[in-house]
């Protein structure tokens, strides 16, 4: 062997020590950025709990019985949740019904508004005074687990659907068409072929509902009666009592699914081997399915609208269910005390944090997902925690981490709350789709000596564009209708319109609450309404290329 040779197998050599340096450098430094905006603050707020948040939390009598129920209503609302997504899901791309993309977005509404404003709708329609209450002339039974339970289902298995239905888009014909040719029947299929492909989304799916649920305040508050959560207690502690103390440490124990998602994620590797679709799913004219399909996402559809009608309801009349002549004059109240300018607040903070939170969560699903690295297990970790740190808990640690400096009380502050804050969900969205996508098309770059971030611009991104557009609208609904986590951060002049909820409902201004709820729903509407004509064109772009 040549001297030259051996220079240019040795230079090789070094170009690759070198490239896996870099990327070793980039996921060590995002592990940092996420650790500096995730743990950090979480670790100052926990050194702040003294010996009296202890006597206060587990000497009061309350937390033995708000965990029960917390346990309770949690896991109940979960199952069904997650069985009601996915069966809504299959309805949406297993069918071919028509219609598909008013049903989606009909079954998206109830992730567009304030968990509080759920409650609030079921108890207009099924409260002591409510409108079917009074008709059929019933004794209500809404307030406790049953009030909490329907409420929790209603807000929670959007997100669900929204996962179930973006990773059905990357499940293989082929397997289904051999079960088929060899006669095996729909149910052993379901167990062995698709639990199988579904079994890690499933489980994120499960781990996003639960602690979705078991951290929300805002529906056990309204409907909750005499039933008392966890979150509840935290809410009572940290905003009615200001003692931040017992609520970091009841905080804690809302962690812990995030802790037993994260050990579940570290100790278990990805054992998934379809990595790319080679037959896209063509659904067969059956009109069974279609009838099914058409019956589930009208059924779901009626319930999401019921709870929301309210809400028109309240706006537009008097006084409910006093005086139910027509007005406008709630709406004329609300821009009386500065209703336009929190919205426009509102709006360009969501926006800022669905551009921020969109690419960021893309960068991380795509080093977790698809790179070789050491540490990416480490990022996995502190991306799903974000999760289920509950808003309160994370507004009071930034108090604390960021109170005198630069970044308090400005907008910039908000922005990165909401991105930590809603970070997981879209992350997860993106780390399933790049599972899904041909493992070695970053080995033919190599091969052909392409740059890693040309098979990315130009490879990857055009197969998750429509990933990208449900991760940019995940940020920017929930920035819009987030009443937890800038409740402590937002300024006078920076407050966003949801903050006007629980100000209105304080000075029992219901009606003005249901117009900014209705408000952020039109604007959240708009949104997705934009994605999806984003969405049909890519498709349609797809179709052409094709």
């Amino acid at each position: 062997m040549s001297a030259t040779t051996v220079d240019k197998n040795s230079t090789k050599k070094q170009f690759r020590l070198s490239k896996k340096h870099v990327e070793l450098s980039f996921v060590v430094l995002l592990i940092l950025v996420l650790a500096l905006l995730v743990v950090a603050p979480l670790i100052t707020l926990l050194c702040k709990i003294d010996g009296q948040a202890w006597d206060t939390v587990f000497h009061g009598g309350q937390f033995g019985k708000a965990l029960g129920n917390s346990l309770l209503t949690t896991l109940t609302s979960t199952i069904i949740s997650v069985v009601l997504a996915y069966t809504l899901a299959w309805a949406i791309s297993r069918t071919n019904i028509k219609c598909k993309g008013i049903f989606s977005t009909l079954l998206v509404l109830p992730m567009l508004i304030p968990s509080i404003s759920h409650g609030l709708g079921l108890i207009i329609l099924f409260g002591n005074n409510g409108i079917f209450t009074n008709l059929f002339n019933a004794t209500s039974h809404l307030y406790g687990y049953f009030g909490i339970i329907w409420g929790s289902v209603m807000y929670s298995f959007p997100v669900a659907f929204l996962m179930f239905v973006d990773i059905l888009k990357y499940e293989d014909a082929t397997v289904y068409h051999a079960a088929d040719v060899l006669g095996i029947p729909k149910f052993q299929q379901f167990l062995h072929i698709t639990l199988p492909f579904l079994k890690k989304t499933l489980i994120s799916v499960f781990f996003t509902v639960f602690t979705l649920i078991i951290t929300d305040y805002g529906v056990p508050l309204a409907v909750g009666g005499k039933v008392k959560t966890l979150s509840v207690l935290l809410y009572e502690n940290a905003a009615g009592k200001l003692n931040y103390s017992a609520g970091a440490l009841i905080g804690v124990f809302l962690l812990i699914p995030a802790v037993i998602a994260c050990l579940y994620d570290f100790f278990n590797k990805n054992t998934e081997k379809t990595s790319f679709v080679s037959q896209q799913f063509s659904s067969r004219q059956s009109k069974g399915k279609d009838v099914a399909g058409y019956i589930i996402c009208a059924l779901a559809s009626l319930l999401v609208v019921l709870v929301i009608l309210p809400f028109c309801i309240q706006a537009f009349t008097v006084s409910y269910p006093s005086n139910m002549s027509f007005t406008f004059s709630h709406f004329s109240e609300t821009i009386k005390q500065n209703g336009l300018s929190f919205l426009l607040n509102s709006v360009l903070m969501a926006l800022i944090t669905a551009f921020v939170g969109m690419a960021l969560s893309f960068i991380v699903a795509y080093c977790t997902a698809r790179m070789k690295t050491k540490c990416t297990k480490l990022l996995h970790v502190i991306s799903i925690l974000t999760l289920s740190i509950p808003g309160l808990v994370l507004g009071l640690s930034y108090i604390i981490v960021f109170k005198g400096s630069f970044l308090y009380g400005t907008l910039t502050l908000l922005i990165l709350a909401n991105t930590v804050h809603f970070f997981a969900s879209p992350y997860q969205i993106m780390y399933n789709a790049l599972l899904k996508i041909n493992s070695n098309l970053e080995s033919v770059g190599q091969v052909l000596n392409i740059p890693r971030y040309r098979v990315i611009t130009d490879c990857i991104m055009p197969q998750c564009k429509s990933s990208l557009a449900e991760s940019f609208s995940y940020f920017f609904v929930n920035s819009m209708m987030t009443i937890s986590a800038v409740a402590f951060l937002a300024t006078s002049e920076n407050q966003p319109l949801s903050l006007l909820i629980n100000q209105f409902e304080s000075y029992n201004m219901i009606e003005c609450s249901a117009v900014v709820a209705l408000m952020i729903l039109g604007v959240n509407v708009l949104m997705k309404a934009i994605i999806y004509f984003i969405k049909k064109g890519v498709k349609h772009v797809n179709k052409k290329s094709v």
